[in-house]
């Protein structure tokens, strides 16, 4: 698990190193239909380019354990636009269970603010910086935190490969600074990572997945030291929609996150479930997506507000 250790060993540390503690999932394009929006803002892993469409707010849950340590990790996020997809805020609450005698409690809390470059009128290729903070706010003594503040800069590239599959690529980096153990050693702590996943539509409203990501993670080992540690993690995963008359979408989705090392893997449960509907809007207002498809499907007009 992360936290006092830095970036430990094992499936729930990468996580929190990478993507899973720093933003909620974002948006895949695909084209609308009939009986509703189509499945969206709902990868796991590796984050897509997408922001939170105006008037639309996403709650989302991910809940992961792994298989023989019994450490586990819960994640809430809110996504919020500001006021449209050009920007957009959240903010991340973690509940740490490392598999140590500590026992479960609150892990540090993320804040986060990402920029959409590219794609806010649609089209095939979307890209959004982000860049979050992370305030020291779980107990570092007890595997809980990292012990010292922390910033990430993440580089999502998104692009459409025709209309039934999307392709979603990233480039992130985090520095913590003054990272502690559980016997009080400190050290300033680094991490990097590359992630790649591959969306296959095989309906509207229910997708197949395939992500992997890759780290390079630091952890304390002494006072002023730190070691480097490189991982490898792969995840088949699928996720399903629910939609709902008033603009409600409920997205359940499950995924088997697995590291690679030394010929052996470690494997994970992964549980995700997001809701996400309409706020300071006409409830039950339809909600579209501005793709290529979609566009060819309406013919012309005026770009959407994404």
């Amino acid at each position: 698990m992360a936290g006092a250790r830095g970036f430990a060993p094992g499936v729930t540390a990468v996580l929190i190193a990478t993507r899973l503690a720093a933003t909620a999932p974002a948006t895949a394009a695909e084209p609308p239909v009939p009986d509703g929006p189509s499945i969206r803002d709902n990868s796991f892993l590796v984050e897509e380019a997408y922001n939170q469409e105006a008037g639309i707010v996403q709650h989302i849950s991910s809940f992961v354990r792994e298989r023989g340590t019994g450490g586990w990790l819960y994640a809430f996020t809110q996504e919020w636009p500001v006021p449209g997809m050009r920007h957009q805020l959240g903010w991340t609450l973690l509940f740490v269970e490392p598999g140590d005698p500590g026992g479960p409690g609150w892990g540090d809390i993320g804040l986060n603010y990402r920029f959409m470059a590219i794609g806010t009128e649609g089209g095939p290729v979307a890209f959004a910086p982000r860049v979050s903070i992370f305030l020291p706010t779980g107990a570092s003594d007890e595997g809980r935190g990292n012990g010292g503040p922390a910033a990430q800069v993440n580089l999502p590239l998104s692009l459409e490969l025709g209309s039934h599959v999307a392709a979603h690529t990233n480039l992130g980096l985090l520095h913590v600074e003054a990272a502690r153990n559980e016997a009080g050693d400190s050290a300033d702590l680094d991490a990097v990572w590359f992630g790649q996943s591959v969306i296959w539509l095989l309906r509207p409203r229910f997708n197949l997945m395939l992500e992997a990501l890759w780290t390079r993670a630091e952890s304390v080992v002494a006072d002023g030291e730190s070691d480097a540690r490189t991982s490898l993690l792969l995840s088949p995963g699928a996720r399903f929609a629910f939609n709902r008359p008033s603009g409600l979408q409920i997205v359940p989705g499950i995924a088997f996150p697995f590291e690679l090392r030394r010929g052996e893997s470690d494997g994970a449960l992964l549980l995700y479930l997001s809701f996400e509907h309409p706020f300071g809007v006409t409830r039950g207002a339809p909600r579209t997506i501005d793709t290529a498809a979609s566009r060819q499907q309406r013919g012309p007009s005026i770009p959407s507000p994404r």
